[in-house]
């Protein structure tokens, strides 16, 4: 019995890895449609200058996106992980704050 009370916590921990993996999946997937595509609409509403315009938001949808890491894992041969996008899709909205600030 000792084994199986194991075998179900490592289920259950991997279980909620998967829930995990799957949430940020769809978070990430939303990320890029909501930001890249709010980015490139004002970029094809309001042209794309100054900078300001829709630039930042894409990059930041772009860094995010589970389609560009697995095109650079598959074709550079550069594995990226999760908390790297995260981390340079924020670079890029908290970038793209400043640039508004500053008026560029």
């Amino acid at each position: 019995m000792q084994s199986r009370g194991a075998d179900s916590t490592e289920q259950n921990s991997s279980t909620f890895g998967s829930w995990g993996a799957t949430l940020g999946w769809i978070a990430a997937w939303a990320w890029t449609i909501l930001a890249g595509g709010g980015g490139l609409w004002l970029m094809w509403t309001k042209g794309p200058l100054p900078l300001t315009n829709g630039w930042f938001a894409l990059f930041s949808g772009l860094a995010a996106c589970p389609l560009t890491a697995s095109l650079l894992k598959r074709y550079a041969g550069i594995t990226v992980s999760g908390w790297v996008r995260i981390a340079a899709a924020a670079f890029f909205f908290i970038a793209g704050k400043i640039a508004l600030r500053v008026g560029i």
